[in-house]
């Protein structure tokens, strides 16, 4: 049985009949985790290992494990910084910057990898203007260039660990001021600007060999009507085509208000297939992602399963082992000191 289109949550930190049944139908690809899935360390694994013997190949199985307030996995796990903390000791020392920025890297991917995580979807490669207190300090900073090169040192750390990476929100969500949850952005900006600026990150993470892509849920008024993730414009004409983009295009949430004005469950999954989506993300509401199931029962797209193939977690240290790599002590006096100082004035 390939990847399906589909990847949706589950209720609780066990796999009821249902949702076993549910994660059996041909449309589902995925499952992506979030706080009440998780427990402890070992009991997550044990989930994760259900999950994944339910069918051949396995259901990937994602997380958002950021850093900051972005981070599903808390107790068990290293609390980790958000991104603006690595911008910020960017403005004092590049070089030391980066290296901090892989390791932390990969001592996330390394713990999620522990347990049977596949990816997480991260880094975000907005950009930190200031304006959007959804994004806030998840951006790494302001200025496209350094954004780009602190997300490719994650990205780095992210690899050695043996996982791939997922950069979001193109084209780019720090230039509205809404929050795609509750309501409909709309970045009224020239596009001219968007391609010098927003882009930036987004088409330098493609050239060092970014794996996956998550578009946002925001209307550029200025180049196309329909928000990124349901623009043949954004994800073909732009993604595909002009930045020459190979990997994995996921959708965001369809369940986010913002995504209500492409009409139901099954038909916002839809259009975010015909505009280029691989994969689509229909989160905390069972009845629609039943429905979508139900919709995409003979969805057949053999391209998309060949890049899906990609986002398996590969070769991973088990916890026991995780613990006496000097990488991981190395990592965890990273994040003491950022403990010791983690408010710092990022001018947020």
């Amino acid at each position: 049985m390939s990847h399906g289109p589909l990847m949706l949550d589950i209720k609780g930190t066990v796999l009821t009949q249902e949702e076993r049944e549910m994660l059996a139908h041909p449309a589902a690809g995925g499952v992506i985790l979030f706080s009440r899935n998780y427990a402890s360390p070992e009991q997550v694994a044990a989930l994760i290992a259900d999950i994944h013997a339910l069918r051949a190949p396995p259901l990937l199985i994602a997380v958002d494990q950021e850093g900051g307030r972005v981070q599903r996995f808390r107790d068990g796990f290293t609390r980790l910084p958000p991104a603006a903390w690595f911008g910020e000791l960017n403005r004092t020392n590049t070089k030391k910057a980066r290296s901090i920025t892989q390791r932390i890297g990969w001592l996330m991917a390394a713990e999620l990898r522990a347990v049977g995580v596949d990816f997480s979807f991260a880094p975000v490669l907005d950009l930190g203007l200031g304006l959007s207190s959804v994004i806030g300090d998840r951006a790494f900073g302001a200025e496209p260039v350094v954004v780009a090169e602190l997300a490719h040192a994650w990205m780095m750390g992210v690899h050695e660990a043996g996982m791939a990476a997922v950069g979001k929100h193109f084209p780019g969500h720090g230039g509205v001021t809404e929050d795609s949850h509750c309501e409909l952005p709309v970045d009224r900006r020239p596009t001219g600007h968007l391609l010098m600026e927003d882009l930036v990150p987004f088409q330098r993470m493609i050239d060092y060999g970014l794996e996956a892509i998550m578009p946002a849920h925001v209307i550029y008024e200025q180049a196309d009507r329909e928000l990124a993730g349901f623009s043949r414009y954004w994800l073909q004409d732009v993604l595909r085509n002009q930045l020459g983009f190979q990997g994995v295009i996921f959708s965001d949430d369809l369940t986010m208000a913002a995504a209500e004005q492409a009409g139901g469950y099954a038909e916002r999954a839809r259009a975010a297939l015909a505009a280029g989506c691989d994969m689509v993300l229909v989160c905390n509401n069972p009845a629609g992602a039943a429905e979508v199931l139900a919709a995409l029962v003979d969805h057949s797209d053999p391209a998309a399963q060949m890049r899906l193939v990609r986002m398996h977690g590969r070769k991973a240290l088990a916890r026991e082992a995780l613990h006496l790599d000097p990488r991981w002590s190395e990592a965890l006096e990273i994040v003491a000191r950022y403990e010791e100082n983690p408010s710092l004035d990022l001018d947020l």
